[in-house]
């Protein structure tokens, strides 16, 4: 009996062109216009060096310190440790003064005893150019303080500003990438949108909503039972979908999943039953029809799905910064950072943390769906 209810209900569902396309189809499309939004933006996050100009006075000739360290800043030291923050340009004062009234520099230093920053707006660049000087203000204090004080010092000092710390060490051997996070994100939200598969299985079972659901109240088995084997060809239908949308994101678009294949199963089939699942849920608790309870499953998913980065990942940080829980509670959040972890992570206690949250949806969304359904009567068929 299972083999016949389970096969027959799979040509079903896959014969069901509207809810293919959007539980298949639409996920393709949609990562398909992320690769193509997405693909320039990290270059766009560049560090771009700054144009500044220098007053070529005689001060300035004599400050062979504040030479050094602007030549350290300037794409022309090969010091250890060494940043490109500026080009410049060297002229008398009233050249500097022209180059940033038309905009060619965003600022310019003067020598009237000591460096000065000229400019005319705030900015980003601004604020680097004010940092350098300030930085080299406080070194050339700290350094004519010691040699005053203590002049033996000088010679184990170390004011190149070549000296480097810190490593930044990744716990996989790979670079944080928020980019993928929209494309784990676009996975959670496919996953959320199996429910249609849930909600249709439901909606076959109840005789006030469906022919379908007239037929199996009047049939000999037990509904539930029927109910079950449905499900597991909606799962099966579902998980097809999404390794096929994962796939194409790995094979085609070259999104990374960690190349850890049997942990990403094992998160895809969790992810399936948990947004089988949450469609079932919201049928068995919806009173209206299958319109009503389309909506609200729709709704339920983007905003679900919106939360945890799917629009903007900035939005993920500020949910799990500000409202933990509210993170913690979110399925689609638990499937980004599942998929998320495995990219990440060495270790596999947050992909577990996550596998675990997702069986737990599953587990309270089909308890809800059986102590919904299993008293339901109806007066006549």
């Amino acid at each position: 009996m299972f083999i016949h209810i389970f096969t027959t209900r799979f040509k079903c569902i896959v014969r069901d062109r509207q809810t293919m396309f959007w539980t298949l189809l639409f996920p393709i499309i949609l990562g398909t216009m992320f690769h193509f939004a997405l693909a320039n933006i990290e270059s766009s996050y560049n560090f771009q060096k700054s144009d500044i100009a220098v007053v070529n006075n005689t001060e300035y000739q004599g400050d062979s310190n504040f030479q050094t360290a602007l030549f350290n800043v300037t794409g022309k030291s090969k010091a250890a440790g060494s940043q490109d923050l500026f080009n410049v340009t060297y002229c008398n004062e009233t050249s500097a003064e022209e180059l940033l009234k038309n905009d060619k520099i965003i600022g310019y230093v003067d020598f009237d005893n000591g460096p000065k920053m000229v400019v005319k707006e705030s900015g980003f660049g601004q604020t680097i150019l004010n940092e350098f000087l300030n930085q080299y203000l406080q070194t050339s204090a700290a350094v004519t303080t010691i040699a005053k004080t203590n002049p033996a010092a000088l010679s184990t000092l170390d004011i190149s500003g070549g000296g480097n710390y810190l490593k930044e060490v990744s716990p996989n051997k790979t670079k944080p990438d928020t980019i993928l996070n929209y494309f784990y994100a676009l996975i959670g939200m496919a996953c959320l949108y199996g429910g249609m598969f849930g909600m249709k299985e439901v909606s076959a079972i109840q005789a006030n909503q469906t022919a379908q659901g007239a037929r199996v109240n009047l049939a000999p088995v037990h509904k539930m039972k029927i109910f079950v084997y449905s499900l597991c060809a909606a799962t099966a239908v579902q998980l097809i979908a999404v390794l096929v949308l994962i796939l194409y994101l790995a094979l085609v678009l070259g999104v990374n999943f960690g190349g850890k294949l049997p942990f990403i199963l094992l998160a895809c089939l969790a992810s399936c039953l948990t947004g089988v699942s949450m469609g079932a849920m919201i049928a068995s608790l919806t009173k209206k029809g299958e319109g009503i309870k389309m909506a609200v499953l729709i709704t339920s998913t983007m905003t679900l799905s919106f939360l945890s980065g799917l629009m903007s990942s900035d939005v993920k940080y500020l949910v799990q910064t500000n409202a933990p829980v509210v993170a913690y509670l979110n399925p689609a959040n638990a499937i980004t950072d599942a998929f998320y972890s495995l990219y990440y992570y060495d270790t596999y206690t947050r992909f577990f943390t996550n596998i675990a949250l997702l069986l737990g949806f599953t587990a309270v969304f089909y308890l809800i769906v059986y102590f919904k359904l299993r008293r339901q009567r109806y007066e006549s068929i």
